[in-house]
């Protein structure tokens, strides 16, 4: 996938400056920043939610999309949730439900699972679409600890059983480390890329703090 941004205004207040990347099939990209900065709008223009700006994105194709709320139909069960919005047959929607480890709720309604339950299903919705491009856009916001380390956990083993790119955008740190390849930090007015981080590869990922300090030592050479 190739992005090659030159701006985006709402009105007459221009949010986003140049952005300009290209992204690897396989490849796992955080998007972070301060609140309000434009990583919604950046990775809603990928998905063409957002239309009006000037620049183009190719290559990204069939686009999956977990949004910061689940919106799922409280009257239909899990099957018609996924079925009925990515137009797959039930088998596929199953088969979408077992992967995140809910195929045994198939029949039951939104109301009945946790919020945790229900990103689930939001989760397997957007992999029922067969995506060339997965975009989660503060999926694991509002979840306790136990409840989103549980979903990095099930979200790495997705990634790892397919082939497509995939944004996330996060507030956390620590997050964007844990689960991307790559965290891009936005920031300035209007917004651009500050930085442009590559997890290293030659050290573990489960050296955590190690990888958050990196990443937090070249923000501060930045400010």
């Amino acid at each position: 996938m190739d992005i090659d941004i030159r701006s985006k205004f709402f009105g007459t207040q221009q949010v986003l400056g140049k952005i300009s990347l290209s992204a690897a099939i396989g490849e796992v990209i955080a998007v972070t920043g301060p609140s309000g900065i434009g990583k919604s709008t950046f990775v809603r223009m990928i998905a063409g939610l957002e239309k009006q700006y000037d620049g183009q994105i190719t290559n990204a194709g069939q686009i999956g999309f977990v949004f910061q709320e689940p919106t799922l139909l409280p009257w239909r069960n899990l099957l018609d949730n996924i079925s009925l919005v990515t137009g797959c047959d039930q088998t596929a929607a199953q088969a979408a439900l077992d992967r995140v480890e809910l195929g045994d709720r198939a029949l039951d309604f939104p109301g009945q699972l946790s919020l945790g339950q229900q990103r689930r299903v939001a989760l397997a919705r957007a992999l029922a679409a067969n995506p060339q491009t997965l975009i989660l856009d503060e999926a694991f916001a509002s979840l306790d600890e136990e409840t989103a380390k549980r979903m990095h956990k099930l979200l790495k083993r997705v990634l790892s059983e397919n082939s497509f790119v995939t944004f996330l955008v996060t507030h956390n740190l620590e997050e964007a480390v844990e689960m991307a390849d790559r965290v891009l930090v936005l920031g300035g007015a209007p917004a651009t890329i500050l930085l442009d981080h590559r997890i290293e590869t030659g050290t573990p990922k489960g050296n955590l703090h190690s990888q958050v300090k990196t990443l937090r030592e070249k923000l501060d050479k930045l400010r």
